[in-house]
């Protein structure tokens, strides 16, 4: 699908809820599930809710989806309401029989209009080599693909978020608060209502947010990774204690160490391929804000150090999956192996 479709899926779904006219078809997907469910519980509110909402509302998942019960669904009449919503959650359709999916692809093309039929996908990767059923589902629903979101986007729902609690915060101290929770709006919503419990002050300061937000894995490898970058080899190791602190098994914190040096390293390999950050996000599948500050770390490490690191982290793992070392051991030592070579960098 192209970039150009998604997003005007995105923009009908959100102009149909504004002016409350909810269509009959959509395909609610992406790596947001914040939004996702934000605005799918918005349509439900619009089509179904009252005191007949358990009437006129049907959801089926991959433990009671058939086609009969879909088509049963589709032809039930709203009791007491105009509207109908079925809601049909992760259920890979393009996977059915063939004469499922010919029946899914006239069911698609002759929705009533008193129905709205919701898919709903956290991961949605259709079969468009299943041409009847995708050419149906493409020329009749609107596809509404909810992705990470700009940092610039996040700062504006961060400060609107506080605002609401008659809280005040910097934009500074919201790229500080991104740097520490990630680009996940399910997590920053819990955190932001961490931090109004904790401030009784009306402007929030940094202090609020290290009291009671505790930094995810990946922004922790971040500032270790950022530490050997600036060769401040004892803020690293400082960095390094603080990921041993956290509730996370050793395999999970070195495939962060991991994971974060090969998108390190793909993204030396773009840059000398004259390309930019986002090209990296889609590729490594972050959002556009952590791909943009792993492009500028990047550019602070030499192709060398970062192919390297890619081979360190593999044998870390090899040793932990393989050996009886003491785990935590086995992480410092590579900290201590990747200070070494960004101190002969």
């Amino acid at each position: 699908m192209a970039k150009k479709a998604e997003s005007g899926g995105y923009a009908r779904l959100k102009g149909d809820l504004a002016q409350k006219t909810p269509g009959s078809f959509y395909v609610l997907y992406g790596e947001e599930d914040y939004l996702r469910r934000y605005y799918l519980s918005m349509l439900r509110r619009q089509l179904v809710d009252g005191p007949t909402e358990d009437f006129n509302f049907h959801r089926l998942t991959s433990e009671n989806f058939s086609m009969q019960v879909l088509s049963e669904s589709l032809e039930a009449l709203p009791m007491m309401a105009e509207r109908t919503m079925i809601q049909v959650d992760d259920v890979d359709l393009f996977a059915l029989p063939e004469d499922d999916r010919t029946q899914l692809a006239a069911l698609f093309s002759d929705i009533p209009d008193y129905a709205c039929l919701v898919l709903v996908y956290a991961d949605f990767k259709p079969d468009k080599r299943k041409k009847k059923l995708w050419d149906a589902m493409e020329k009749n629903a609107v596809l509404a693909e909810f992705a990470y979101q700009t940092e610039r986007d996040l700062t504006a729902w961060i400060v609107r978020h506080f605002r609401a609690e008659k809280k005040n915060i910097s934009p500074a101290l919201c790229g500080y608060l991104l740097q520490r929770c990630g680009s996940s709006m399910t997590r920053l919503d819990a955190e932001i209502a961490k931090i109004c419990a904790y401030s009784g002050a009306d402007d929030i300061v940094r202090a609020d947010i290290d009291a009671v937000v505790e930094p995810t894995l990946e922004a922790v490898v971040f500032e270790i990774t950022d530490a050997l970058g600036q060769r401040e080899f004892d803020r690293a190791l400082e960095r390094l204690s603080v990921m041993l602190k956290l509730r996370a098994e050793p395999i999970a914190m070195l495939g962060a160490v991991g994971s974060h040096m090969r998108r390190l390293h793909a993204a030396r390999i773009l840059q000398a391929a004259g390309k930019t950050s986002q090209d990296l996000a889609p590729l490594c599948g972050v959002a556009p804000f952590a791909a943009n500050k792993c492009f500028a770390q990047a550019r602070r490490l030499s192709d060398r150090f970062c192919a390297q690191a890619v081979l360190l982290c593999c044998e870390a793992d090899r040793q932990m999956k393989t050996s009886y070392d003491d785990p935590a051991r086995i992480l410092e030592l590579l900290i201590l192996q990747l200070a070494e070579e960004a101190r002969h960098d």
